[in-house]
């Protein structure tokens, strides 16, 4: 009888033991969900603050849209570069980090005269998808304003991760008011995605034009994010000296 007291015992003690293994790991996997889902919608009712990022340009820059590119310089220019980069793109954004300073001295000085190919290249890698196109069609709609250059700074300064929650639409809008928008025209653009489709046209020819194309290694190449083009030919931006060998 003894024995089979201490047996039953047991069985009890190692069914309780069980059912709170149980417990731990089901409220484990709650909590990891539940992180997970804060963790990827981190940017959910957050304003995008221009703050010191916002640049600086002289009074005599001109910021406008033509098609589907923002130019911005002074007029008489002597040299001219294009730059491609999508806002959710982390190489983009170290890109901007480290030379953002140099173009816009270059920009004010009145050397440098850039056209910037937003590209969404990265549209399916939000979460959910669409920031890349999104986000493309706002700055256009920014370059409207005279603000692109403001508007993309500041959504470099507070990228999103890929993988993870971008910025909407109400966002967006938002953040151009923060930039100095007032005309309503700029968030009738923005809702409607009046440049959606010229985006995604032109980012078709973008990807296969040979010109863009880079040599990734390992068999690699195509088009990729950023890519820097003077005179029609692309420039390794990784060399530090790359914008004072195009500015000559």
């Amino acid at each position: 009888m003894v024995a089979q007291a201490r047996g039953a015992s047991g069985d009890r003690r190692k069914w309780i033991i069980g059912i709170g293994a149980v417990v731990v790991v089901v409220v484990l996997v709650i909590g990891g969900v539940i992180w997970t889902i804060a963790d990827r919608n981190q940017t959910e009712g957050q304003v995008i603050n221009p703050g010191a990022s916002t640049s600086a340009l002289a009074g005599d820059v001109t910021q406008k849209r033509d098609g589907v590119v923002a130019i911005v310089g002074k007029t008489g220019a002597k040299a001219s570069i294009d730059v491609y980069a999508d806002f959710l793109c982390p190489i983009c954004g170290e890109f901007e980090k480290q030379y953002k300073g140099q173009v816009e001295q270059a920009i004010n000085d009145g050397k440098l005269q850039v056209r910037y190919h937003m590209v969404p290249l990265l549209n399916e890698r939000s979460s959910p998808p669409g920031y890349s196109l999104d986000s493309a069609n706002a700055a256009l709609a920014a370059a409207n304003a005279g603000k692109f250059l403001q508007f993309h700074d500041a959504l470099f300064a507070n990228q999103p991760q890929e993988g993870k929650r971008g910025y909407d639409k109400a966002q967006l809008i938002e953040l151009g008011k923060n930039v100095g928008i007032t005309d309503p025209a700029f968030a009738q653009t923005v809702n409607a995605g009046t440049y959606d489709q010229q985006l995604n046209t032109a980012f078709q020819q973008i990807e296969n034009d040979p010109k863009l194309a880079q040599d990734f290694g390992g068999g690699q190449s195509g088009f990729g994010t950023p890519t820097v083009t003077a005179n029609g030919s692309i420039v390794s931006w990784q060399d530090p000296n790359w914008l004072t060998k195009v500015l000559g």
